[in-house]
């Protein structure tokens, strides 16, 4: 298996570029098509634990749409063959650094996240 095929980096590149632009303007439409439809899909946020699409849409419905921009700070995609990749991302939001990962899994409809987690750093680090 081939690791970082540069038109896979880019295409990868491509899907979390959007992602990240639909995260930062709550763009709920875009962030749901991105994650892929199936109750094994998984979101560990900050504050939630989330299994499954439906309960990853209704968490994005209802979050607050203000206060989500940020900078990153350093993101490595990385693939594996044609049809995986991981991408992780360091941020500063507000004075605060947290870290990103994803899962990405090239699916018919596109490549879509099956799994993810977010958190934030203690704020004295």
């Amino acid at each position: 298996m081939q690791t970082d095929i540069p038109e896979v980096v880019a295409e990868v590149t491509a899907a979390f570029a959007r992602y990240e632009q639909a995260l930062v303007a709550n763009d709920v439409a875009v962030l749901d098509e991105l994650f892929w439809d199936d109750p094994r899909t998984i979101r560990y946020g900050a504050t939630e634990i989330l299994h499954g699409y439906a309960e990853i849409m209704e968490f994005r419905a209802s979050r607050p749409s203000v206060g989500l921009e940020r900078t990153l700070l350093r993101t490595v995609i990385t693939t594996h063959g044609q049809d995986f990749a991981t991408a992780n991302t360091t941020f500063d939001r507000n004075g605060r650094i947290g870290r990103q990962s994803q899962t990405w899994v090239r699916r018919p409809e596109g490549w879509r996240v099956v799994a993810a987690h977010f958190s934030l750093m203690a704020p004295d680090t």
